[in-house]
């Protein structure tokens, strides 16, 4: 076994690496860029070394640097994690001829499966059922168009080395496939180095199945069972669960075998995962092959109860696997949620800003307890431009969905961020769904539902807003007793020397006013939030962060509610089992001096991000839903479209400039 493994990645992956090394025994050395310089996966390896700017091609994707890492500290293998040089045959390679280990396949297995062209064509040797579509090495636009037209609309354009939904879009009609194409190349070619695309047959209600497999260097290979993927949004998975439900024992060993058959036709060594799209009907097809580990990779170690990470380092050292086919069982079933900062009402685009506030549910085991949280950022980390917005991975387990699906939503319950946007709320609201709840799973699921998943915003209660109310008077003292002394006037219970106490505050619910009028008469506690004047108690308890959160249990007219409190900003951010919600406190003495109408009439970004593409000037005339400009953001492309008819007056940035959420883009005059 290795004495020294680097970790040649960052967040989530990177610690949950360290954790099964440290308990192997092994040493770990984190690489960091400047903007990971005080970040988590580098407190939790023993060592760490700098390897270049915060964009991944100034640092995480450079091979030459990672690989001086590796020789400068001794280490002799490196774990790749997924994303970035994972699946990059060359950095494989490069590795192999240094004499360090790759924990992951051979280069040749990474570039017969790294192009998805390639990987198809090689299935259809196979005989493994392939979804009709073009995966040639013609890339002329309109040839392109031509076999679109050809297979028929809709289609979806996938990028051949891509992952991960990017450099992907699904094409209605034959008039949109040349713009799509062109943004497809553009965003491939900015997250892979390749703007290779395949195109395919857009299948109607999919699900997506993948199916995890493992193979040594003794010529073993086994399959740990399948994954449910299809819940998805912008073609990025946001719910995996294992195992798929109605999987039948026939169609698992099919797949199953299928892509064990896959691997050894490759040579493969390590963790993979074969992808595969499924009709309603049960057929199935092959996809892509990831040849690394997965993000979703826990909900396997969950059923399994098979460390897939410890695994990997014994398989590169050269070991067996730990198990045989024979040998696999499924015990229970297994849920994994993803928690973005991002903000799912506006069409998921990702939130930046530093977590000021960071609330977890408790981890119980890697493997096999009820609940457990891989995260890769702490309370106070900053939610960069530069990488996925993901905050962390919830993974429950239950003795069958029912029960994984009650756990995941007393997790989500007990996660708290305040600082960026997340989509907690919208992951609840998921779990409840109706058609998640009956199993009614396809990629589109999220889009069908979104009546119920995105609804329009509802008012805070009276609950809440006395539970922020309460936040404010404890953070003020007011509520709590004399500090050892008799006199009235050291106490800072709101005591008053005609015995009465009045106090309003100015609540916005969502651009609405609301008022709660807060008072004191004798030792009796009123509050009044619009509906007349109502008997309350609160009560505090301890917290993460006492300085910032509330624990908070208050009595409303007899009835009980309890919940945690973050005063930040100006905002109370109220959490409780029923969900959470944002109440801004307004000081009209503050705002009084404020003006109306100084600025406006322009089209803002809606986050930080790149100018890429302009496609108006100052004086062309547009129409309502034209391209206007396209911005880049965490390797994802946006596109800014044209609110109403009118005549672009101004454009304020250039291709390559960085925007600031909210920084206006574009003019439109009548």
């Amino acid at each position: 076994m290795f004495d020294t493994l680097l970790i040649a990645n960052r967040g989530e992956i990177a610690c949950r690496v360290a954790a099964t090394a440290r308990r192997m025994g092994i040493r770990t050395v984190a690489v960091y860029s400047d903007a990971d310089a005080n970040s988590r996966h580098v407190a939790a390896c023993d060592q760490a070394v700098y390897i270049g700017g915060s964009e991944p091609r100034a640092s995480y994707l450079r091979a030459d640097a990672i690989l001086q890492a590796a020789r400068d500290t001794g280490a002799q293998a490196i774990h790749p994690g997924y994303g970035f040089l994972s699946e990059n045959e060359d950095f494989a390679q490069a590795a192999a001829d240094a004499g360090i280990a790759f924990v992951g396949p051979p280069a040749s297995a990474i570039a017969a499966m790294g192009s998805k062209s390639a990987a198809k064509a090689l299935m259809e040797t196979a005989g493994v059922p392939l979804v009709p579509g073009y995966h040639g090495d013609n890339q002329d636009p309109q040839f392109l168009k031509t076999q679109a037209d050809a297979i028929g609309y809709p289609v979806l354009i996938k990028a051949s080395a891509g992952g991960g939904g990017k450099g992907m879009r699904v094409v209605e009609s034959s008039g949109a496939f040349l713009d799509a194409l062109a943004s497809c190349q553009r965003e491939a070619a900015s997250s892979f180095g390749d703007d290779r695309v395949l195109i395919e047959r857009y299948l109607q209600k999919p699900r997506h199945i993948e199916i995890q497999v493992f193979a040594d260097t003794q010529g073993n290979c086994v399959y740990l069972f399948e994954r449910d993927c299809s819940v998805q949004r912008r073609h990025q998975k946001v719910i995996e669960e294992a195992p798929a439900p109605g999987m039948t024992e026939e169609r698992r060993r099919a797949m199953g075998e299928a892509a064990v058959a896959a691997a050894r036709a490759v040579g493969y060594v390590g963790a993979g995962t074969v992808e595969f799209i499924s009709e309603p009907d049960g057929r199935f097809y092959f996809m892509e092959m990831n040849t690394r580990l997965q993000v979703e990779h826990p909900v396997t170690e969950m059923i399994t109860g098979h460390d897939l990470v410890e695994w990997q380092l014994r398989v590169a050292a050269g070991q067996p696997l730990p198990a045989r086919q024979e040998d696999l069982r499924i015990d229970g079933h297994a849920i994994e949620a993803r928690i973005y900062a991002e903000n799912p009402e506006k069409g998921f685009l990702p939130s930046i800003g530093t977590l000021a506030y960071l609330g977890l549910p408790a981890h119980t085991a890697f493997v096999n307890g009820d609940i457990r949280v891989d995260g890769g950022v702490r309370m106070g980390d900053t939610i960069t431009p530069f990488y996925d917005p993901m905050i962390a991975k919830l993974i429950v387990h239950g003795a069958d969905r029912d029960q994984a699906r009650a756990r995941m939503l007393q997790a989500l319950a007990q996660t708290q961020a305040v600082g960026v946007q997340t989509n907690v709320a919208f992951l609840s609201r998921l779990m409840k769904d109706s058609a998640f709840a009956a199993a009614d799973l396809d990629t589109g699921l999220i889009e069908r539902q979104r009546a119920t998943l995105l609804p329009e915003p509802e008012p805070a209660g009276a609950a809440v807003l006395a539970l922020a109310s309460a936040a404010v008077l404890v953070r003020q003292g007011l509520g709590a007793p004399g500090k050892g002394s008799a006199d009235p006037w050291d106490a800072r219970d709101g005591w008053r020397l005609g015995g009465r106490y009045h106090r309003e505050l100015h609540w916005v619910d969502n651009g609405t006013a609301r008022k709660a009028t807060i008072a004191r008469d004798g030792a009796a506690w009123t509050l009044d939030c619009g509906n007349g004047p109502q008997a309350f108690l609160w009560r505090a308890h301890a917290s993460a962060n006492p300085n910032l959160a509330y624990g908070l249990r208050i009595t409303l007219d007899g009835h009980e509610s309890a919940g945690t409190v973050v005063l930040h900003a100006d905002r109370a951010h109220v959490f409780t089992d029923a969900g959470s919600h944002a109440l801004e406190l307004y000081d009209p003495l503050a705002h009084s001096q404020d003006t109306q109408g100084e600025h406006g009439g322009g089209l803002t970004a809606p986050m930080p991000g790149k100018i890429i593409s302009i496609s108006v000037q100052a004086g062309d005339t547009v129409e309502k839903g034209q391209p206007l400009l396209v911005m880049e953001a965490m390797k994802m492309e946006h596109t800014i479209s044209a609110p109403a008819d009118g005549k672009v007056a101004e454009v304020f940035y250039a291709v390559g400039d960085q925007v600031t959420e909210g920084a206006e883009l574009v003019a439109i005059g009548e």
